[in-house]
């Protein structure tokens, strides 16, 4: 995803004067590229988030569509202060990219693991979040966002990701993307783990359960309406991301909460407490229960959820929402 980010935004900036890119002294073997044909629209401003993002606003300010660039939680956590004060409170074009989303990462620790950062950036005033699924996605989030007016989060994978689409969607900020129809269950997935959403869709399919999968790559503002549907037209929605709670989940059982449709709703997502263990993102993914076999198991077993009361709903969001196995 990472090296799709960067030949699209230097394609995009051959075309577009206003694009700068400032990172915070990552990205090398990436970012070269555009270094060597816009050096005078590239600063590497060090190992200084916070500065950073003070730099891209006061940019963006001045007329330009400016891209910052860093490891997963260094261009959020690092500076969130700065993003809400600078960027959203002025609705700067300040498009934040962190790369290494979810446990990408994992071999360094808690330090790098990027589980928090949908839940911050969603709910931060006029910020529009994407998390793609693929390259093929990516190319086309990048496009989006930099033709989009005001603050955007782009959440990326690291490198090596599956190509699940053969073909180019219909990729629309705040819209859902339909990989598969189904009428039994529906997974909606947001980030890099589309590629097992699809994978548990062709298995219960071989099990006879027609399952519907939508790929989220936009998480706010979310696709309610693709979410609605869903619920009324499938027994079960089940939610598929690397990210911890506050994400995919939440926003989808928000939606649910206030629709009279009554599916069983199970999210999948990896655990409030911090990770403790190491390793690459294939070993944390099975120790933290985001696998094909996961998701096929919280698609076809369990009760349905109780009733959800559309005026009670955040009593109905802790006692109705069931966390997976």
């Amino acid at each position: 995803m990472r090296t799709t980010f960067a030949k699209t935004l230097c394609e995009l900036a051959h075309r577009d004067r206003r694009i700068w890119l400032l990172t915070g002294d990552l990205g090398y073997s990436v970012l070269e590229p555009f270094r060597q044909q816009f050096p005078d629209r590239f600063v590497n401003v060090g190992v200084a988030e916070q500065n950073m993002t003070g730099m891209a606003a006061g940019l963006a300010l001045s007329g330009k569509i400016v891209f910052t660039y860093s490891i997963a939680n260094f261009p959020v956590m690092r500076c969130l202060e700065q993003i809400r004060n600078d960027v959203c409170y002025h609705d700067a074009n300040v498009k934040i990219v962190a790369v290494g989303g979810g446990l990408a990462y994992g071999a360094q620790g808690y330090t790098h693991h990027g589980v928090e950062d949908l839940a911050i950036m969603r709910v931060l005033p006029g910020m529009t979040v994407v998390a793609p699924g693929d390259p093929v996605e990516t190319r086309l989030a990048v496009e989006a966002i930099a033709g989009h007016q005001g603050p955007c989060y782009l959440r990326l994978g690291k490198a090596n990701e599956a190509v699940v689409h053969q073909t180019a969607p219909d990729f629309q900020l705040g819209r859902a993307i339909l990989l598969r129809a189904g009428d039994d269950v529906t997974l909606i997935s947001t980030g890099g783990v589309l590629e097992l959403a699809m994978a548990a869709a062709h298995r219960l399919a071989a099990a006879g359960v027609s399952a519907r999968v939508l790929s989220m790559p936009t998480v706010s503002p979310l696709d309610e309406a693709a979410v609605v549907d869903a619920a009324w037209q499938t027994r079960r929605v089940v939610t598929v991301e690397e990210h911890g709670h506050g994400g995919l989940a939440s926003a989808v059982a928000e939606v649910l909460c206030q629709s009279r449709a009554r599916p069983a709703f199970v999210p999948l997502r990896l655990p409030r407490e911090p990770l403790s263990m190491a390793g690459d993102q294939e070993f944390l993914r099975s120790r933290y229960g985001l696998t094909v076999e996961a998701i096929v198991s919280a698609a076809s077993e369990g009760p349905a959820l109780q009733h959800i009361n559309p005026k009670g709903c955040d009593a109905a969001i802790q006692t109705s929402v069931r966390e997976a196995a």
